[in-house]
């Protein structure tokens, strides 16, 4: 049996702020809670609801559906001018994020 699915979340999530360049604090920003919930929810000791998971899915530009399927998809279907660039710090890549479109 593979992951269960609030653990699929949080591993999605973290992969997507790692291929994005984001912080817990940009997310959190956009999602109108504090850095310290996103870090309780990533550490298992909140969960994300599934009202977080449709606004963190239409952050990133991806459904709630390949948000839930893990990591792996959720990158996958990341569209391309939301990754980090390569060999580009993520405080760049956050800065581009912010004059871009979210």
């Amino acid at each position: 049996m593979g992951m269960a699915l609030d653990e699929l979340v949080r591993s999605a999530v973290a992969a997507l702020l790692h291929a994005t360049g984001e912080s817990q604090t940009d997310l959190a920003t956009v999602l109108s809670i504090s850095q310290a919930q996103v870090s309780r929810r990533q550490a298992g000791t909140a969960v994300w609801s599934l009202a977080d998971c449709d606004a963190v899915a239409a952050h990133y530009n991806i459904t709630a559906h390949d948000l839930l399927a893990g990591p792996t998809r959720a990158v996958e279907a990341l569209p391309t001018e939301r990754r980090r660039a390569s060999g580009r710090s993520a405080t760049g890549a956050r800065t581009a994020a912010e004059g871009g479109v979210l």
